[in-house]
């Protein structure tokens, strides 16, 4: 093996943009990029007292370069993750041993499958036993990497967990009525009933550049995202400074769809944009009105993409509305590597079930599509 250097860096700013990006191709995957993840630091959504503390790991080898890469982070709750291990925690804690800290690599509150150790073979294999070796020792009780594009890794005792994302894929349609034409008659006119029923109501939209929008407008903008935490009684992951210096570090990749009723902004989905794909990440609304999310966050997000020509419509985890909606499921990952022998076993057999039961729903929700048949 060559001489490697397996590192922890707890503030990303350390780190040239440029060596991190070149590693994760962030023009692809804006939400792993450099700007988004610092912004993330920066902005206070991630660090002191928040529960998600920086520790990402790097590799460089004899000269110097970076050759291998994942963000990390310490976690003391289980917040913002989307792959749900609640029950693990409880168990583990029942037994006398404490489940928290953990370590994560994830990108926070993004719920989007993608790169998480990149990098050469080497300096990816040494993050991976980097990562076993703490929780193995007992110094943090389990390492989780949430939604990796590639699981490939050295170690068997890294245990795979599977769920369902939906996805839109943009057959080269050239408006959105060609769309609609291949789905099935039913589904064709519930979408259109719904549509008719918003414009009927005053309701019209418009695609932001997220760079474009003022400090007044993502003012407003923020407060319907806070919306949607504040009347379940959360506390929003992202704080109100974070998007919009996210924009201005990275224009092209924030797109706001905006509904307005006359000159009032009436709910938003903000998107980020990859350069083939649409990754649908958050929505707020200042009134709940039936209809107003799947117009906002499915047909506006699918009548972006064609009119952009971006082959993909990621809408994320979950949501079983997508599919009716023509989203079709792919099955996501995530890979736990946990310390306790005891809640390694017990995991290992609950995760063999639920692969089967997940890899069953997603064949079976694939024969039930929208789609036309044949």
């Amino acid at each position: 093996m060559a001489d490697l250097h397996l590192q922890t860096v707890e503030r990303l700013d350390d780190l040239p943009a440029s060596e991190w990006d070149r590693l994760f191709d962030a023009d692809q995957h804006p939400c792993v990029s450099h700007a988004f993840l610092s912004t993330l630091e920066t902005t206070g959504c991630v660090g002191q007292d928040t529960g998600w503390q920086p520790r990402h790991q790097i590799v460089r080898d004899s000269q110097g370069k970076l050759v291998a890469a994942a963000p990390v982070y310490e976690k003391t709750h289980s917040r913002g993750e989307f792959v749900f291990d609640w029950a693990w925690a409880d168990a583990l804690e029942r037994a006398g041993h404490a489940y928290y800290p953990k370590w994560v690599c994830c990108v926070p509150f993004t719920p989007v499958p993608g790169p998480r150790i990149v990098g050469s073979a080497e300096g990816v294999n040494a993050i991976y036993a980097g990562l076993a070796t703490r929780s193995g020792t007992g110094e943090i009780s389990s390492v989780h990497v949430l939604f990796p594009s590639n699981t490939a890794h050295a170690d068997p005792r890294w245990m795979e967990r599977r769920d369902v994302r939906y996805v839109w894929s943009n057959q080269q349609y050239p408006d959105f009525d060609a769309f609609l034409g291949q789905l099935s008659s039913k589904r064709r006119k519930e979408i259109r009933r719904e549509r008719r029923k918003l414009a009927a109501a005053g309701i019209h939209y418009r695609f932001r550049p997220g760079e474009s929008a003022d400090a007044a407008h993502w003012a407003r903008v923020y407060a319907l995202y806070a919306r949607t935490y504040l009347i379940r009684g959360q506390h929003p992951y992202l704080t109100p400074e974070f998007f919009p210096c996210y924009a201005q570090r990275a224009p092209g990749h924030v797109v706001l769809i905006e509904a307005w009723v006359a000159d009032e902004l009436l709910a938003v989905a903000i998107a980020l944009r990859g350069r083939d794909t649409l990754f649908g990440r958050h929505w707020g609304t200042a009134q709940d009105i039936d209809g107003l999310h799947f117009e906002t966050c499915y047909y506006q997000g699918i009548e972006y993409c064609i009119e952009h020509g971006l082959g993909r419509y990621d809408a994320g985890v979950q949501g079983e509305q997508k599919r009716m909606r023509g989203f079709e499921p792919a099955v996501t990952r995530s890979m736990h590597h946990i310390g306790h022998p005891g809640l390694r076993d017990a995991v290992d057999a609950f995760l063999a079930r639920e692969r089967v039961a997940v890899d069953d729903w997603a064949d079976a929700a694939q024969s039930h599509s929208a789609y036309r048949k044949g």
